[in-house]
């Protein structure tokens, strides 16, 4: 017998990346729209969705280690009647799931998960009829609402587009998501003034190659529309730019982030490692000296931009002078923020069948150089900014309830630095920006204090 969908209570723990924020946000407004209740106490759920990644080894043991702790909130040690697995670790191993993880009553492939409310009220009425295996092709915007629920309070991430069609050797992206699927335009701009009138001002445009956006609806690259159309929402919002590809950083792109005072001067720019002859194995179509010339040209034409970037060592083949070549032009491309990967093998890329593999100790031992080489180059442009003054988003108060933690046009959520900052004369708002001097620094945060503070 079914249940009222009111009287159901459902928890979703999202794992992976901002996109994956994204859809979980999505199946919570598709649930609350629904009828059901959505909670954030796993411990008193009556259904727990776990929406996964399954980018890399990593990501995939953290989604199952965290599908068997929520195994243990099940009847009859917990409350709970069902555990729903959703995202990317389904679209790749379904039949896996289902067969070595009997707590797991469904899974939902990455182009369903519009179907959350249909799955839980099936398994409320039949869960013998229910079809446990919500997979299909990769790849969908249904599940899209442009009136979402916004988890987060002083910024919100805004997709763009789903799926890629890079095709990177090492990169299951595809296989996951499908190919790059742009949304329309006018659909992305109702979302962006639905988050403005919110009371959200930072937008964070977020695709697997935003930069990519419009070429398979509209015949171009039509990221620089896109940024126009948001801005004239409102002159109070601003915008920042993830994962952006080499290749598509245009001179329009550069002319509008260089002319537009309300996109920041921020750009996240994986390029994934710095020898010809490894970005060829990759499948790359950036060379290095494409790379170097783009970012001259980002550098003379935008002076205060901050570019981050995210490489990968011990791919197959990386020899030993292949790695130096990575060294040496990162310690001339001097980023201002960098992540690092170890190469993960991942089933059905091509990189999965390469030789030459690089022992994993010295794959550990490269990833250990490039960071211990980027800490340094972190705090000389962290030290740099000592004395100046910036706009500081509010994002919330630190532990201690001393300081408050923000963000500058510098800094993107989650990856980037934290600027703490003290204000001893007002109270800040959460989501609100204030001038603040940085006092101090460090490789991985700044302090700072507030403007009409530090003048006194």
């Amino acid at each position: 017998m079914g249940k009222d969908n009111s009287n159901i209570k459902v928890s979703i723990i999202t794992l992976g990346c901002s996109k994956n924020l994204v859809d979980a946000e999505c199946m919570i407004t598709i649930l609350t729209e629904s009828g059901f209740f959505v909670t954030d106490q796993t411990d008193d759920a009556d259904v727990i969705v776990v929406n996964t990644c399954g980018f890399i080894e990593p990501a995939k043991k953290e989604a199952i280690d965290t599908i068997l702790t929520c195994a243990d909130y099940k009847k009859p040690s917990g409350r709970a009647d069902f555990l729903i697995v959703t995202g990317c670790l389904p679209q790749r191993y379904a039949s896996d799931i289902l067969l070595d993880l009997p707590e797991v009553d469904a899974v939902l492939g990455t182009a369903h998960y519009a179907d959350i409310a249909d799955t839980i009220q099936s398994l409320y009425s039949d869960k013998d009829t229910t079809n446990k295996s919500v997979v299909s092709v990769a790849g969908s915007l249904d599940h899209l609402r442009t009136n979402r629920y916004l988890s987060t309070s002083s910024y919100a991430w805004l997709k763009i587009a789903e799926g890629c069609s890079n095709n990177c050797a090492y990169c299951a992206i595809p296989i996951i998501r499908g190919p790059f699927i742009s949304r329309p335009i006018e659909n992305i701009v109702e979302e962006a003034r639905y988050i403005y009138e919110s009371g959200i001002r930072e937008i964070i445009l977020a695709a697997q190659d935003t930069t990519d956006y419009g070429i398979d609806l509209y015949g171009l690259r039509s990221l620089p529309l896109l940024l126009q159309q948001i801005s004239d929402i409102s002159p109070d919002i601003r915008i920042r730019i993830m994962y952006a590809y080499m290749n598509g950083i245009t001179d329009d792109l550069i002319e509008s982030i260089a002319n537009n005072p309300q996109i920041y001067h921020y750009l996240d720019i994986p390029i994934q490692h710095a020898d010809d002859g490894v970005l060829s194995q990759m499948n790359r179509s950036d060379t290095v000296g494409f790379i170097d010339r783009k970012i001259a040209k980002l550098r003379k034409r935008i002076p205060d931009i901050v570019l981050r970037t995210t490489v990968m060592v011990g791919f197959p083949g990386e020899s030993d002078q292949a790695f130096n070549n990575l060294i040496s032009r990162l310690r001339s491309w001097q980023f201002d923020r960098l992540g690092c990967f170890i190469f993960s093998p991942e089933e059905n890329t091509s990189a999965f069948e390469m030789d030459n593999r690089v022992d994993q100790e010295v794959a550990s031992s490269r990833f250990d150089h490039v960071m211990t080489m980027q800490q340094d180059i972190s705090l000389h442009h962290n030290l740099e900014r000592v004395g100046k003054v910036y706009d500081v988003t509010i994002d919330s108060v630190s532990e201690d309830g001393i300081f408050y933690k923000g963000r500058s046009y510098a800094e993107a959520p989650d990856v980037d630095p934290i600027i703490y900052v003290l204000a001893t004369e007002e109270e800040l708002r959460i989501g609100a920006s204030y001038p603040v001097r940085i006092v101090e620094a460090d490789a991985y945060q700044l302090t700072g204090v507030t403007h009409n503070e530090s003048s006194q």
